[in-house]
């Protein structure tokens, strides 16, 4: 288990803050030691909750072409036909993972390929699962190629909590399935918009591991 990059200046922080709770409890509290002892207990609940939010667990993958593996832990919150606007104006499979603050919140590639599209939209902050989050909230969207030819859509979105999202992928990049292309801080989702002939492998409300689980396979 390791700890990943972007959490380094939330644990920077979160060391200060533990840091002024103790010394200031100690100085000012010598008197009465269950306010110490307090202390004591909110600064471990402070670290130990920076260290599991950006936990970077080791998980191994063999890669298949033919399968969508999940670009997140979670859970499946959205399985349905919409039509994408912004990059493919057609009829495509949406499957969502809503991604809890007790999740790993690292995003992988679910597929290999090229990446073909990379951007930003500044947006609103919804609950992860209100319907217009997917179009409406702070997101990145990302399309891959695959070699096979099809192209599939992935977006990542804040939440109410989810105030910062990390997006590594930039177009021409090549993107190998599992590996890293984003992180989102605190509670957030991830939408997967695949074309409609795949054969879904996942159901609604089921858990997800990302770089695990097979979403979805190619026909």
């Amino acid at each position: 288990m390791k700890f990943h990059k972007e959490g380094i200046p939330s644990l920077i922080i979160t060391l200060i803050v533990t840091a002024i709770i103790n010394a200031l409890t100690i100085n000012f509290c010598a008197a009465y030691p269950i306010i110490i002892w307090l202390g004591w207990a909110l600064s471990a609940f402070l670290l130990i909750t920076i260290l599991q939010f950006f936990r970077n667990p080791t998980r191994s993958i063999t890669i298949n072409e033919n399968h969508i593996i999940a670009p997140a832990d979670g859970k499946v919150v959205v399985i349905e036909e919409v039509i994408e606007s912004e990059y493919f104006n057609d009829k495509r499979l949406q499957i969502s993972i809503f991604m809890s603050p007790l999740n790993v919140h690292i995003n992988r590639y679910p597929i290999s390929g090229i990446v073909k599209y990379s951007k930003y939209h500044p947006g609103l902050f919804l609950v992860a699962w209100h319907p217009k989050s997917s179009t409406e909230n702070e997101r990145t969207t990302i399309v891959v190629k695959h070699k096979n030819g099809q192209e599939i859509l992935f977006r990542q979105i804040a939440g109410a909590m989810a105030r910062r999202i990390v997006n590594y992928a930039q177009e021409n990049d090549a993107a190998t399935q599992g590996s890293e292309f984003g992180f989102i801080k605190f509670g957030s989702r991830v939408d997967l918009l695949l074309p409609t002939n795949v054969k879904v492998k996942v159901g609604l409300e089921q858990k997800v591991t990302g770089r695990h689980t097979v979403i979805a396979t190619f026909e």
